[in-house]
């Protein structure tokens, strides 16, 4: 072996032994309760069940409830937040005003802020009894249940869009001001202005950049848990009940281990396989 290859290696050792402490001990040992009928009552009487958990997956309703909600929030709530932020990062890119810097700063402030203390400040705004927001729709004639019927889900993903969209602003805005300069020249030659501008130059050129945050905001809201918990705990029933809280609800509040680690690793394998397929797309759009 050359010895500087060598030298690599004993460079890296301690980096792969605290990975492997870290991160690779928890994953096999959830992987080793997922297969059997471990619960939090009786940790000495677990029992090898195989895949008796995964398969039991497949005919439990409200995992598959909670699966449709993780979803349906994700795609609702990175949909808006690509649109939004997109618009945002257009208008601070071609708005040299004075007062530009303080708006982004501003624009930027909710990303810095704890999603439960978030979670916390919307249960009380939108208060269906005592919310200033609901109040103020009322005055107006407008009755709206934020939390308590159908709107419940979409009412959590209108709030990770409040707290989210200034990061994908962030990064959009910083993929417009790394674009070339002559493409841009060319078409305003061609006559090109506006929609056109956006569409044609702008879009294409920012692929790349708009795959990747979208890779990036989607593997972060499969992970929503926050507002769930401190806002509407999975209800009206299990309307708003997403796969990490349904986890927790499982093996934390029911006690069954097996079961909530099986649910997990499905969970991981899920959003492998999209980062897979996702990141295929990246690398295809970036040739």
């Amino acid at each position: 072996m050359h010895p500087l290859l060598h030298l690599k290696y004993r460079l890296l050792a301690p980096l792969v032994l605290v990975l492997g402490a870290v991160i690779g001990y928890p994953l096999a040992f959830s992987l080793w309760v997922s297969l059997h009928n471990y619960t939090l009552t009786a940790i000495g009487q677990a029992k090898l069940v195989g895949a008796a958990n995964y398969l039991g997956l497949l005919a439990n309703p409200s995992y598959w409830r909670a699966i449709g909600n993780t979803v349906t929030f994700v795609l609702v709530a990175v949909g808006l937040e690509l649109i939004l932020g997109f618009g945002l990062a257009l208008l601070l890119h071609h708005r040299a005003t004075p007062l530009r810097h303080l708006f982004r700063s501003l624009l930027l402030t909710p990303m810095f802020i704890t999603p439960i203390a978030v979670g916390l400040m919307f249960r009380f705004l939108l208060n269906s009894q005592l919310g200033i927001i609901p109040q103020a729709l009322k005055a107006l004639g407008i009755h709206v249940d934020w939390f308590g019927s159908r709107l419940a889900l979409f009412s959590l993903a209108l709030i990770d869009v409040w707290q989210w969209t200034p990061f994908m602003l962030l990064l959009l805005l910083a993929g417009l001001e790394a674009l070339p300069t002559e493409p841009f020249e060319a078409a305003r030659v061609d006559g090109a202005s506006g929609w056109n501008m956006v569409r044609y130059v702008t879009l294409p050129l920012m692929r790349p950049v708009i795959l990747a945050a979208v890779v990036i905001r989607m593997l972060d809201a499969f992970k929503v848990y926050e507002y769930v918990y401190a806002i509407t705990r999975g209800g009206p029933g299990e309307s708003t009940e997403t796969i990490q809280y349904h986890i927790y609800r499982v093996g934390f509040l029911y006690f069954r281990m097996g079961e909530a680690a099986a649910m997990a690793y499905t969970l991981i394998i899920v959003v492998l396989i999209l980062v897979i397929i996702l990141f295929y797309v990246l690398r295809r759009s970036a040739t």
